[in-house]
């Protein structure tokens, strides 16, 4: 078979946090993978940070237990980390930023990945630009959290813009890197059967759910700042919500398609109390409650959350969109499911009137799309209904193509690339947050406290009564 990876030119990373737990746990190993993909080579570096004071071979001891595989080739892990350097810098003080400039080299895509905390994205920046490391081709990559609010996120902003233009900055979101996600923009412009009946007149509504079985053991502080809203629906669950809503753009380029999801954003509805349901999750055995990995006894913070959100335009009005998100719930998935209208009119007397076409584009696990269809009950006895489901699981289905890419691995190379296509621009993350805050001030206003619900549950009860007031049914999550 033909290889379908397209080689990067030679670059120079900068990776910030290199000893951090993103690093060990995405980055090296997504960096490795491409290596041995053939998409870049040996004359390409890539340059480890942190404050730590190692050595180099005590640094690359440490990346080659990153990228541990039993299935790995050792000479391909001995000249990958041939690739790998250390410089030990102080983020926010002088250390090291010399060696940094002067370990630099000229005429080399140079590409700075912050996996640090947000509070260091400004320092960083201005000691990049301050000693001649960052050119005005170097690109900076952030993680999220992108802010806590409106106002946080547009002082993050200022601060990347006073060293970095816009065309440099790079918001990463993972969700965006998976396969499934940019097969929805496939999907949806690149075949003419789904895009005349992706409007309102034709879809009933639809529903977009990351559920995730873990608790959040270890992030109990971090979740405690942020909850489920901040940190799931604001970023991940919004730019899930812009690719499926979305105009066509005019032509598949990073602005054009930015354009139509920040015009998502700002059609928008405010979402009253009535319409969102929250949840913390309790348990009595050893897993625990959400409260005993919490540093607040009376913390009323979600780790569910559920809201039915309107698009005000002309595709989608009348088209409600149910978002959910939350932890220990019964299984790990995230998909979205688009739930056809019935047909207008049911010509078989005495028969139930079929659910109307689903269609279920899964991200996780078994990344692939599942199209739910009416048929006749095989057998005699007259006209029985029943449903019959057309799948593609992309393992399945493409079985003789490149395994596909973890998320991190093709954001990385994107960015070497130069391609903002599956990064969020600043307008967009602030966007979000004028539309987000407000519903988060609501139910602090409000004193209202989230629902219980069961470890492994599909969430609290409001998140069912929240569907079945408007005549609707979750999808069951998991099996």
């Amino acid at each position: 078979m033909v290889s379908r990876v397209i080689p990067v030119s030679a670059f120079d990373l900068v990776l910030f946090g290199a000893t951090g737990d993103l690093a060990r746990r995405k980055i090296w190993p997504g960096l490795f993978h491409r290596f041995v993909a053939g998409q870049f080579d040996e004359s390409s570096r890539i340059l480890g940070v942190s404050r730590s004071d190692l050595d180099r071979e005590t640094f690359q001891a440490r990346v080659a237990k990153a990228i541990e595989d039993p299935t790995a080739d050792k000479a391909q892990v001995a000249k990958f980390l041939e690739l790998v350097d250390y410089i030990s810098i102080d983020a926010t003080g002088e250390r090291g930023w010399e060696a940094l400039a002067n370990a630099m080299r000229p005429d080399t895509v140079r590409a700075f990945y912050l996996s640090v905390a947000p509070n260091f994205f400004g320092p960083i920046a201005r000691r990049l630009e301050r000693n001649g490391i960052a050119t005005p081709d170097s690109r900076i990559v952030v993680e999220k959290p992108f802010g806590h609010d409106l106002e946080s996120a547009k002082v993050l902003n200022a601060e990347l813009r006073e060293c970095f233009q816009e065309h440099q900055i790079y918001r990463i979101d993972h969700y965006l890197g998976k396969e499934t996600v940019q097969n929805l923009m496939a999907l949806r412009f690149a075949n003419s059967l789904f895009e005349p009946l992706w409007n309102s007149s034709q879809i009933d509504h639809v529903q977009i759910t990351v559920a995730e079985s873990l608790s959040v053991e270890g992030r109990g502080e971090y979740y405690d700042h942020s909850g489920a809203m901040r940190d799931m629906v604001q970023n991940h669950l919004m730019q899930l919500l812009c690719l499926t809503a979305m105009e066509p753009p005019s032509k598949f380029t990073p602005n054009a398609v930015r354009n139509e999801k920040l015009k998502v954003i700002e059609a928008l509805e405010p979402v009253p109390m009535q319409d969102i349901a929250r949840g913390q999750y309790r348990a009595f055995g050893e897993q625990g409650s959400y409260l005993d990995h919490s540093s607040n006894p009376n913390s009323t913070t979600e780790s569910f959350i559920a809201m039915k959100v309107e698009v005000a335009n002309w595709r989608w009005a009348g088209t409600p969109f149910y978002l959910r998100t939350g932890k220990c719930l019964r299984d790990r998935v995230s998909e979205i499911a688009v739930y056809f209208r019935n047909p207008p009119h049911m010509i078989f007397p005495g028969t139930e009137t079929p659910q109307g076409n689903v269609l279920v584009i899964r991200l996780q696990p078994d990344e692939g799309m599942t199209l739910h269809t009416t048929i006749k009950d095989p057998g005699p006895g007259g006209m029985r209904l029943t449903e019959a489901s057309l799948d593609m699981t992309f393992a399945d289905s493409l079985k003789d193509a490149e395994k596909p890419q973890d998320a991190y691995e093709r954001l990385i190379m994107d960015v070497i690339r130069g391609d903002q296509t599956l990064f969020m621009r600043g307008d967009e993350v602030e966007s979000a947050w004028a539309w987000a805050d407000p519903i988060i001030q609501g139910w602090t206003e409000s004193g209202a406290k989230p629902q219980q619900y069961d470890v492994g549950s599909a969430g609290p009860e409001d998140a069912l009564l929240l569907m079945h007031k408007d005549g609707r049914r979750w999808r069951p999550i998991g099996t």
